[in-house]
């Protein structure tokens, strides 16, 4: 009895239930893979703003260490302005002398 056309009708139903199985396979794996390019797409993207962005890090703190060094010299410069010596130094080598000084002058030879 197996052979009965409602034996023919189950097997219908079954493959009616895999084909719709299949079809969700299908979906669940078109958005897998969907949801992997997008993911791969965004890691490169945000990988390359990181590479840009740590170049100019280095870049600028290159800039801050030149600029620290800048900062420390004309601090020292400045803190050389307060000797009554130096600022001496500058002034005769500007040309100004003091009253009871005679500047010196040496001629050099043009061989």
């Amino acid at each position: 009895m197996s052979r009965t056309p409602v034996g023919k009708q189950k097997g219908q139903v079954n493959q009616g239930k895999s084909a719709g199985a299949r079809r969700r396979l299908m979906l669940w794996l078109t958005f897998v893979v969907v949801f992997a390019i997008w993911s791969g797409y965004t890691f490169l993207v945000q990988n390359a703003q990181i590479s840009d962005k740590s170049s100019y890090l280095a870049k600028q703190q290159g800039s801050k260490q030149e600029t620290q060094q800048q900062l420390e010299q004309l601090k020292y410069e400045v803190s050389r302005l307060k000797d009554p010596e130096y600022i001496g130094q500058l002034a005769r080598k500007k040309g100004y002398y003091l009253p009871e000084e005679t500047p010196i002058q040496v001629e050099e030879s043009g061989n």
